[in-house]
Parts: structure tokens; sequence; C-alpha cells
């Protein structure tokens, strides 16, 4: 028999202390979690397809022990209900845009879309630099668990800004052309946006938005981008689309999970839906430059629709009223207040340098033999 030291009692000691440490993790490795996803957007949508790369990437970085179900829009509750079945435990989590609970409280527009930039000049990935280096973040689950006291624990996966000003039935010259139309805006204080500039503006969930046109309910509509548009049949009803907007120059979405679902991952769990969430955010860019490049060509080439550029009359419109709006929001709402000078102050950094290296880009393009 090997004699026994006291280096290797102590060794003995120490590997059964490991094995005693170890064995929670290894248990907890052997169950299988398994989260309910009900998205805003139909099957068909892109975004639906992003959503289950994300959930492939939980499934692939766990080794199988994480596996997320996405269900598309009204699988199990109305888009709009989501954020109350995600916070009641209805669903285990829900991906959609902050704006859409604008009625809770009017701040979440500036997280998921805010108009122009929150009226300051930022574009999608400087407002993506603002919630990852400026403070949003903090602000983004302040105002979910603090503010709206809903019991969800939120985070970002899709930048698809900027969004297009839309679809048309006929074409439009000015925005005096545009306040005689019926026009599908986002919820919340985009849609106020609008009608401070005499835009009859009306809400309603993607999936609602052709229907809506062939009923003759709407005169135009705009949604995210051309690759989802195309999905949803847009070109069906429209065919005159114009290109640049400022309603959604910035726009993310998100992923809300119920708290009692979160705080029951493991830390190596959390840490998986967090860096999917992030792989999603850069997956979302290259999907967006390339699917929305594809879809102008298809939409022209075969469905016979005619990209337009917006008149130009409708963007000092549209910045004017969108800071009139703020500021009076900001001034009944302290916590609007807060998040949007948080942004207007990041902007003042940032909007000089961004914006006027990013135009370099622009006046290549512009240039461009193969435009």
């Amino acid at each position: 028999m090997e004699k026994v030291t006291r280096r290797l009692a102590l060794g003995t000691g120490a590997a059964i202390g490991a094995a005693g440490l170890a064995a929670p993790l290894v248990a907890r490795a052997q169950g299988t979690v398994r989260i309910k996803f009900q998205t805003a957007v139909p099957s068909s949508s892109i975004y639906f397809e992003l959503m289950k790369n994300f959930a492939t990437r939980c499934d692939q970085m766990s080794g199988g022990k994480l596996k997320f179900e996405m269900l598309p829009d009204g699988a199990v509750v109305a888009a709009f209900e989501m954020l109350d079945a995600v916070d009641k435990g209805v669903v285990d989590g829900g991906y959609s845009w902050a704006h859409y609970w604008s009625g809770k409280n009017s701040a979440t527009g500036l997280f998921s879309n805010p108009a122009a930039g929150g009226g300051t000049g930022m574009d999608q990935l400087s407002h993506v630099s603002w919630l990852f280096q400026g403070g949003g973040m903090a602000l983004y689950k302040k105002m979910y668990q603090e503010v709206m006291k809903m019991n969800v624990e939120p985070l970002f996966v899709q930048p698809m800004g900027p969004d297009p000003l839309g679809w048309f039935k006929a074409p439009i010259n000015s925005l005096e052309d545009m306040r005689k139309l019926k026009y599908r805006a986002p919820p919340g204080l985009v849609g106020e946006i609008f009608k401070e500039m005499g835009v009859n503006a009306v809400a309603m969930p993607g999936g609602e938005i052709v229907p809506a046109a062939q009923r003759g309910v709407i005169d135009a509509a705009e949604w995210i981008g051309p690759a989802d548009d195309l999905a949803l049949g847009f070109h069906t009803v429209f065919k005159h689309y114009y290109l640049q907007g400022l309603h959604q120059s910035t726009d993310i979405g998100e992923i809300v999970i119920n708290k009692g679902v979160w705080d029951k991952l493991s830390p190596e769990h959390k840490a998986i839906v967090e860096t999917a969430a992030m792989a999603t955010m850069t997956e979302t860019y290259t999907f967006n430059v390339y699917r929305n490049a594809l879809a102008i060509q298809k939409m022209k080439g075969e469905f016979g629709v005619t990209v337009h550029d917006t008149p130009k009359d409708i963007f000092p419109a549209f910045i004017k009223a969108t800071n009139t709006v703020y500021d009076r929001e900001a001034q009944k709402n302290p916590f609007f207040k807060e998040v949007l000078e948080s942004q207007r102050k990041f902007a003042r950094l940032v909007v000089p340098y961004w914006n006027k290296i990013e135009g370099l880009y622009y006046n290549l393009g512009a240039d461009s033999p193969y435009k």
C-alpha cells in the first residue's frame, strides 16, 4: 500500500473538495432549460429569422442545455400585450421594440427609436454607442425595473435603422401631399410628431398593415426596411417607396425575459444569453445592408415599385416637430427628461465627429461607378 503522507492527504482532500464544488454544476448542466419566446413579427420576417439564429447560438454555446422556442406575432398574445404577458409569466420572454410600451411610459421610445436621433442627429451606430458607452443601458434597466416596475430583464438584440419613410399608393411631392393621407406610423411619440406636422398618423402592428391598406383604411405606411417589408407583401398594395425617413433614423429591437426566469438561470447561461444578444446585433447590421439592397433590386425589377427620394421639405418640419414634442414631454415626465438630457449630452460629443467622418461614404457613394 502507498504510504499516506501529509501531501497526499492534502491532495486527496482538495480533490474531494473540488468534486463537491463541481457536483452542483454538473447536476445543473444535466438539466435542459427551455424558454418560450413570443416575437412581435410574423414568421416570414427576416427579424424572426434572426431571433431563430439567436436561439441556435444559445443552444450551441450551452451544449444543448439552453433552448429558446421562438413563436411568431400573435401565437399567444397580441403584439401590444406582450410586455404584460412576460411580466406576468404568461410567456417566458418576448421580442419587440420598447416604444410599443409608450402607453406605460413615453421614455420607452427614446431607447428603441429616438426620432431624428432624439432630435440630436445621432445615427444608428452612435445611438448604440450611447447605449453601451454613454450610460444608456443603465437608464434602460432603470426604466423597466424601477420606473415602470416591470418584472423583466431587458436586452437589446437588433439595430435595424434607419427605416425608410415607407410605402404610398400614389406619389407625393411635398409634406402638404403627405398631410392629405392616412399614414401608418409607429406608436407613441413618433405618432405625435407626425401629428404635430399635420400628418394623419395611426398605429397598428406589422401584420395588420397590408390588410388595412387593401381595405382602404390607410393610404401609406412604414414598417421596418425593404427586405422585411417585401416579406410582408407591401409591394402588393403599394407601388411607391420613399427611402429616407427620420421617424426611425435609429431603430433597435429588444428582448425582455421574465425576471423570475432570468434569475433562475445559472451565471453561465446568463452570459450565454448576453453574448448571443451582442452577436445578434452584429448579424443584424450585416442582414440589413445585404438583404435590404437585394430587396430594393427585387422591388424595382420584379414588382414594378418606384423608389423615390423623400421630399426635402419633410426633414426640417420633422426635426422641428420632434424637438417640440420632446421638450413638451420632458416637462411632463421627469424620467423622459433624464434620458433625453443623457442623449443630448452624448450627442454633443459624438455627432460633430461621427457625422462628419461618415459623410465621406455618402460622397464616395454619390460618385461610385457602380451606382
